[in-house]
């Protein structure tokens, strides 16, 4: 595969499963001190990559779960965070302004924090109570920011005796990174394909729903507007419907994510819509790739993994098609803003 090297990816990917003893033994000890619920803090990408974790609690579980912008919290405040509230802030880097000030904020108000890292000795790791690390770089942060988060909201959902199915899911979640590679080599083809035929497009529409909705997000921010340069329009596919919809015609590239959950349908409804007035409609669905040994529970658990984990081949050939590194910036991080 393109500039893709497999052991280094489940050497990564492995290792954020491997946080899943510690993140449940420190997520036992602050509900049995009496935690009263939990806010996913994060910045830019990272803090949206949190987005099915929190779902997942507040969907599952009677523990509120908040996902908030970082900066937005530390300018408005929330009477919900305190004492008794669990911060999860999320950086990769470990150096980013505002995951830095949000731990600091949480602190001050009582609350216990909690950083996912991809680096040790850094400012987020070094402020947070609990620091947890587990390197990766951009190309593999998605899955891996995924799978901490989702085994700790998993750990919440068995520690109050609201996910029965704790150690069967783990053992199937431990067969993911092997798994996940094999996805994408059945992906390259097309990839390398989708790459040559959107190369010259200016503008797409990302959509999805559910878990798959975050990754639509996360992709058309994260990879194509940042690191590529491509204008983008991410919208829920509910919201499809309520404005997007009249910018569709002929030309008008749409991407859809499809995922596994209950929310599959709002998806079904634009697929059936958008080939009406477009000639350019992209579907990846997580439910074409194979996952051997992965039951259909925890199949609508991980449908935002596997889909990122495909379009990281989608983007490994993007920047060559583009002669357009992933790596070229004129603003993040080279000014002061």
């Amino acid at each position: 595969m393109l500039n893709f090297d497999e052991a280094r990816f489940i050497r990564i990917q492995s290792g954020a499963l491997a946080l899943a003893g510690s993140l449940d033994s420190l997520i036992g000890d602050l509900l049995d001190g009496g935690a009263k619920n939990i806010f996913f803090l994060g910045a830019g990408g990272a803090g949206v990559l949190m987005q099915p974790a929190a779902q997942l609690i507040n969907r599952n579980a009677d523990f509120p779960a908040y996902l908030e912008n970082a900066a937005e919290m530390m300018a408005v405040g929330s009477s919900n965070l305190g004492a008794g509230s669990i911060v999860v802030v999320p950086s990769l880097s470990g150096t980013t302004k505002e995951a830095v000030e949000v731990v600091e904020f949480a602190k001050t108000r009582g609350a216990v924090t909690i950083a996912l890292v991809g680096h040790d000795d850094t400012p987020v790791a070094r402020a947070a109570d609990h620091t947890f690390v587990n390197f990766a770089a951009d190309d593999t942060s998605s899955e891996s920011f995924y799978l901490q988060s989702l085994v700790l909201a998993l750990s919440i959902l068995r520690r109050r005796g609201e996910f029965a199915e704790y150690d069967e899911t783990l053992a199937e979640l431990d067969l993911l990174p092997a798994l996940l590679v094999e996805a994408k080599r059945s992906f390259e083809d097309r990839a390398a394909a989708l790459a040559e035929s959107t190369k010259e497009v200016g503008y797409h529409i990302f959509t999805g729903a559910g878990e798959a909705w975050t990754e639509a997000w996360y992709f058309a921010t994260c990879i194509l507007e940042e690191m590529q340069w491509v204008r983008t329009r991410p919208v829920h596919a509910s919201d499809f419907f309520h404005g997007t919809l009249e910018l569709v015609e002929k030309g008008v590239s749409v991407f859809l994510l499809k995922g596994e959950d209950a929310s599959r349908p709002l998806a079904d409804r634009v697929e059936s819509f958008a080939p009406t007035v477009t000639d350019s409609l992209t579907v990846i669905d997580s439910a074409e790739f194979e996952l051997p040994g992965v039951s259909d529970r925890v199949r609508g658990l991980i449908s935002h993994i596997v889909l990122a984990t495909v379009l990281e081949r989608y983007s490994a050939h993007l920047e060559i098609a583009r002669d357009h590194p992933l790596t070229t910036r004129r603003y993040y991080r080279r000014l002061d803003y």
